[in-house]
């Protein structure tokens, strides 16, 4: 047993400051405030850092160099271990639009993956594409984009053998509503995403079992007073998370704080749509199949476009904090909590509570990540 002590534990209700926990054999085994009770095993002082629960990233492509899209097992786990290193101890595995047999051939891969290791940090993939609309496509190869299609569905979740646990997908497109239930009855989650719909549409998909907006606010029709859109659907409905790529970039500080007030932060999930040029200097990177080009920290097309992000799910903490003015309660929620009750294994990880996994990240007082603890071991960084 190893006990942290003279730390900001950030629970779900509070900061027990000074507060403590103990890991045993990979799980929390208590937390308390004030100082820690006698018992067996190293006593690491943590200085008053804070220890928030470990990030989990429903939506990331890829990140220091390497991409989620790929049949290339070793590209996608460097992927992974980059945004480990930021804290996120368990993510979704997001490809991009391809050819339908490149991305089936991505899904085998990530799903041998997966069952190859119990530990893994992948816990699914998110298919964003290819039953997208073309209007709102963002960085997502027009080629490949496909109209709603049962049969592409099936082969794609086929290929995943269990593991394809989100499909984004846009409603209004001719069939897209059948394609929406298919998801649902597949027991996966649908989400609403590069879409024109209007709010009565996204309303109905809402209803018929969607469950996430994908990049709230992001490749959608744009919120309106006479026509709330997708995102007024979204935040209008109890039973709807809202993605939310916080760099301060593709959402203003303001849109942020009026979404965490209207759904609040169990309803908000902090994602990074993060792509390879994450953690990379300036310069031309891949998409799936689609160049893209970084600089000053923005990722886009040739001619502009978005097209994703270089965010980690730290620095995504950090804007909440110190730009937004989020509580950090409010945040390690928004960061872990919500993503983990919406994959459905909030029993297991997700909050700082005796009995889930130690999956946990140690920030400064500056919010900066020194260590990354996964089901009790550090794999980033140290311990004091």
């Amino acid at each position: 047993m190893i006990t942290c002590a003279n730390a900001r534990v950030v629970t779900v209700r509070r900061v027990l400051d000074p507060g403590w926990l103990t890991v045993q054999d990979g799980r929390i085994r208590g937390v308390g405030a004030g100082d820690p009770p006698p018992g067996d095993g190293p006593v690491h002082d943590l200085g008053g850092r804070y220890v928030l629960p470990g990030f989990i990233d429903l939506h990331m492509h890829g990140g220091g160099g390497a991409q989620i899209t790929t049949d290339d097992a070793e590209e996608i786990l460097s992927a992974v271990a980059f945004h480990r290193a930021h804290g996120t101890t368990r993510t979704l595995a997001s490809l991009v639009t391809d050819e339908l047999d490149r991305m089936a051939a991505s899904v085998r891969t990530i799903a041998d993956i997966i069952r190859g290791d119990d530990d893994t940090s992948i816990v699914g993939v998110h298919l964003e594409g290819p039953f997208l609309n073309p209007a709102k496509r963002g960085s997502h190869h027009a080629e490949f984009l496909l109209a709603p299609d049962l049969n592409a569905l099936r082969h794609l979740l086929s290929a995943g053998d269990g593991t394809v646990r989100v499909v984004t997908l846009a409603p209004e497109l001719p069939g897209g509503m059948d394609l929406l239930r298919e998801v649902v009855s597949a027991d996966v989650i649908a989400a609403v995403g590069h879409t024109t719909a209007d709010f009565d549409q996204a309303r109905e998909a809402f209803g018929s079992g969607a469950r996430i907006a994908t990049h709230l606010f992001n490749a959608m029709r744009d919120f309106h007073h006479r026509d709330p859109g997708p995102a007024g659907a979204a935040l209008a409905d109890d039973a709807v998370t809202c993605e939310l790529i916080n760099d301060g970039f593709h959402v203003h500080e303001e849109a942020v704080r009026i979404a965490v007030g209207a759904a609040g932060p169990e309803r908000i999930a902090l994602i990074t749509d993060a792509t390879p040029a994450a953690g990379m200097t300036d310069g031309s990177f891949h998409l799936g199949p689609v160049p893209v080009f970084a600089r000053d920290g923005k990722v886009t097309l040739s001619d502009g476009t978005i097209a994703g992000s270089t965010l980690t799910m730290d620095a995504a903490v950090r804007h909440a904090v110190r730009c937004v003015g989020l509580p950090i309660t409010t945040v390690a929620i928004a960061a872990a909590t919500t993503p983990a009750t919406v994959l459905g294994i909030a029993d297991r990880t997700g909050s700082i509570h005796p009995g889930k996994d130690a999956d946990l990240v140690v920030l400064s007082d500056r919010l900066q990540v020194e260590t990354v603890i996964k089901r009790g071991v550090v794999v980033h960084g140290t311990l004091p």
